[in-house]
């Protein structure tokens, strides 16, 4: 078992868990100028962020370690800042923007961590993360260029 490892996966379980919620805020939330296709984008990316809260939360417990078990643990873990405001949309897809640049990051640090350790698995769950990653980030500073 890999404690330094396993703390990383549940920093990004934490991120991912608070960019779920914050996502469906927003997705609930946000108004106006490109109402349409942020409602959309913003449900894509919560279910997204599900299905890798889910998985990474699978490898904690594959590689020996316990993932987070509640909202408090995820709020302390994570670098990704609730919202209890309700920004403007295009506020909405700035703060997205930094929170992701922040979340692939951690996933990038992760990945050599678990290189380093030689875990291919953990190695192959977070590559393709950050990849999606890397095309979310240029399709929201595509849209924050209007």
């Amino acid at each position: 078992m890999n404690a330094n490892l396993i703390n990383s996966l549940n920093a990004i379980l934490a991120d991912s868990i608070v960019l779920y919620q914050k996502l469906h805020h927003f997705h609930w939330r946000v108004q106006g100028h490109g109402f349409f296709q942020l409602h959309a984008k913003f449900e894509e990316m919560y279910n997204h962020f599900a299905g890798v809260s889910d998985e990474v939360a699978e490898r904690i417990l594959m590689i020996g370690g316990a993932p987070l078990a509640s909202l408090r643990q995820a709020l302390e873990l994570s670098s990704v800042q609730e919202s209890a405001e309700v920004p403007a949309a295009m506020d909405m897809v700035a703060q997205l923007r930094g929170d992701l640049d922040s979340f692939r990051a951690k996933i990038r640090a992760a990945v050599d961590e678990a290189e380093e350790a030689g875990d291919r698995g953990s190695v192959s769950l977070l590559d393709p993360i950050a990849d999606a990653l890397d095309k979310e980030i240029w399709m929201l500073d595509a849209f924050l260029a209007e």
